[in-house]
């Protein structure tokens, strides 16, 4: 576990330039030169602050309170149904059980009043029927009859109110555990790669790559004479299988997110690749949908395993992108204990899965730090033990807030980092210290 303040960027990535206080509307050009340290390539220049429009930050804060507020409105939407479904269905019960009670006299006097009623006057003004019934009783059997009929009428009613909001419930249900509208065919039937949505979204977050090749030439791939990795001159960072290491996770994975969905955040970068995210992810609805389009990996060691096995094809690239701070990296930000609100940290002791998987695969890791994922929301502070059974769930349960306090992220550059390639190490003295090797060295490629 390490902690380390955010590094200062260079005079072009000024934090001012994406402050939510600063509203002005002049132009500021982009410099011609941007004046970066030695051996770091620009991928992906930095907007200005003003291409992000009035309707882009818009169709942001809509895709915000829909998307990322989807388990909000989703449960209580689920909710709010079987509760419907449940009182009309009560009463429903109710207005039978009661019409059956009354059902008997109700249908006499519909039978009796079919008849022809011969009436005779008497002294009081009363009259009786052929059959010796009163008008007092006729009337109070046409009353029963029309309060059996009210009563037929409202159960018809509140039995087709109870199905339609129990079609309503169970359709809702179903389509959120199966649908075919998962298939990664339809999201390019869809074209959702190229939707107008992710250019708002990369002009909200100042969507910046870049590359930082240390001292060497970035047309030089560094290769490692112990390493498990052979033809690693043929390594091609868009094309060849490889496992792309995002940190830190954030509270929402923002950074995972936004470098596989938009085509525009991988064309000119690292190229396509599968995300790897959480079982918990099936919680959210339309996040669940759009991981199916990006044919998203489940975070199971087995799952990741078979995604990097050979053999490679298009649907199957050997390619996946991985967080491997995890839920527990949510809890290592502000406002926990220690930390101050300008604080990065990013969980890379103890991560051997991501080595093992490397190692086992023959697959290089390319590490990519994005700096500011960690401060688009912002979480309140939960006791100890929240975080605990976060862990052994392996569920994130945190109260997390943006604008307004609604879940619509701050406005906050998104700066990429992709650091040197690292090609894991030959297991010579034993896999866990190769392992061990390879922390250590992916640990530095971070910092």
């Amino acid at each position: 576990h390490r902690t380390w303040p955010a590094p200062t960027p260079p005079p072009l990535l000024k934090p001012n330039d994406y402050t939510p206080s600063q509203m002005t509307t002049k132009k500021r050009p982009l410099p011609r030169h941007l004046h970066l340290p030695p051996g770091v390539e620009v991928l992906v220049s930095p907007p200005p602050y003003e291409v992000c429009t009035l309707v882009d930050r818009l169709l942001v804060y809509a895709s915000s309170l829909i998307v990322v507020g989807s388990p909000v409105w989703f449960y209580g939407g689920i909710i709010y149904l079987y509760r419907k479904w449940k009182k009309y269905r009560s009463l429903a019960a109710a207005t039978e059980a009661a019409r059956h009670e009354s059902g008997g006299g109700g249908a006499s006097s519909t039978v009796r009043c079919r008849g022809t009623r011969q009436r005779t006057s008497s002294d009081d003004g009363n009259y009786t029927s052929s059959t010796g019934e009163s008008s007092q009783e006729m009337n109070e059997q046409e009353t029963q009859t029309q309060s059996h009929r009210q009563q037929t009428e409202q159960y018809n009613n509140y039995k087709r109110l109870a199905t339609r909001y129990g079609v309503a419930l169970a359709a809702i249900i179903l389509i959120s555990i199966w649908g075919p509208h998962r298939d990664k065919r339809v999201g390019e039937w869809l074209g959702v790669k190229k939707w107008r949505l992710w250019d708002a979204w990369l002009n909200y977050v100042g969507f910046t790559v870049l590359k930082d090749n240390g001292d060497d030439d970035h047309t030089i791939i560094q290769t490692n004479p112990h390493s498990a990795i052979p033809n690693q001159e043929e390594f091609d960072i868009h094309t060849s299988p490889s496992i792309f290491a995002f940190v830190p996770h954030g509270i929402f994975p923002f950074g995972l997110a936004f470098s596989c969905l938009p085509e525009r955040g991988h064309e000119q970068t690292w190229g396509l690749f599968r995300p790897v995210v959480a079982t918990a992810t099936k919680l959210f609805p339309l996040v669940r949908t759009f991981i199916s389009w990006m044919n998203g990996v489940d975070a199971s060691r087995s799952a990741v395993s078979r995604a990097l096995a050979p053999p490679y094809t298009s649907d199957h690239p050997g390619r996946v992108g991985v967080s491997p701070g995890g839920i527990a990296e949510m809890f290592e930000t502000y406002p926990k204990p220690g930390f101050h609100p300008n604080d990065e940290a990013a969980l890379l002791k103890d991560r051997n899965g991501l080595f093992k998987l490397a190692m086992k695969h023959k697959l290089p890791i390319v590490p990519v730090y994005c700096f500011g994922a960690t401060k688009m929301l912002r979480r309140v502070q939960l006791p100890a033990f929240v975080e605990t059974l976060s862990r052994m769930l392996k569920i994130s349960l945190c109260l997390f807030f943006g604008k307004l306090g609604l879940p619509i992220p701050f406005r906050q550059r998104l700066m990429y980092v992709m650091g040197k390639t690292l090609f894991p190490p030959l297991p010579r003295d034993g896999v866990n210290t190769s392992m061990m090797e390879g922390g250590e060295e992916f640990d530095e490629r971070v910092q």
